[in-house]
């Protein structure tokens, strides 16, 4: 217990080495919180238009009906890349290629955190999207209302709702994804640990000590949508 204890002294207390925890740990949530915002903006964006070219008419013709079968192919072809593409190699893609000249890794990493989560959230708002009563719709259709009312008033409420489980994975498993912003040099939470143990040459309680702050935070972002949840539900 002794030996326990000297060795949090020595990998944490000392030299006020868990500040190195801490100010990841907050340019984690950061990465995640902005990341999170963009994302479900875009995210929901690709799901309308997906469900906008589905819902399209042989009659409808013009620029926006160009508009939309341009937009939705793009879409189609975004979400299949990035899905199909290890978030690793779209960290470093962005890194060295796309914002080479940058010299902001913290911008680096909300806008590949912001590219891989969007396309998982238009999948989960597209699910969302598909699973509201088709009766709702054609009614709402019926009385005169345009595809882009009926969306709004009748479609994406009720899309949110029945997408929030699955939303609230997404959302989990975009702040446990941005643990490899260490790979550019990012100091988020993972790094900060390893920092640590570059001064210590200990590992074990640095990467434990990360690992529990990254569980707590999962509880509480699970505690977070289970209320909501439970709210919505009974709205």
């Amino acid at each position: 217990m002794n030996k326990f204890l000297e060795e949090i002294e020595k990998n944490l207390i000392q030299d006020n080495n868990y500040k190195y925890l801490l100010d990841g740990l907050k340019t984690t949530l950061s990465v995640t919180a902005i990341s999170l915002i963009l994302a479900l903006v875009i995210g929901m964006f690709i799901a309308i238009i997906k469900d906008y070219d589905k819902n399209l008419e042989d009659n409808d013709k013009g620029i926006k009906y160009i508009l939309i079968k341009i937009l939705a192919r793009i879409s189609n072809i975004f979400v299949t890349i990035v899905r199909g593409t290890p978030s690793t190699i779209q960290l470093l893609i962005v890194y060295n290629v796309i914002l080479a000249n940058t010299d902001s890794l913290f911008l680096v990493a909300i806008v590949t955190f912001t590219i891989n989560s969007s396309a998982y959230m238009s999948e989960v708002f597209r699910g969302g999207i598909n699973s509201v009563d088709k009766g709702e719709i054609e009614a709402a259709r019926s009385l005169g209302l345009s595809y882009e009312k009926t969306a709004k008033l009748v479609v994406i409420p009720q899309a949110m709702k029945n997408s929030l489980p699955a939303l609230g994975n997404e959302v989990i498993t975009l702040f446990k994804e941005t643990s490899i912003s260490g790979f550019i040099g990012l100091v988020d939470l993972t790094r900060g640990a390893g920092i640590i143990i570059s001064r210590t040459f200990s590992a074990g309680i640095p990467y434990f000590a990360a690992a529990l702050i990254y569980l707590i935070v999962v509880l509480l972002l699970e505690k977070i949508f289970k209320k909501l949840e439970e709210r919505m539900a009974h709205d």
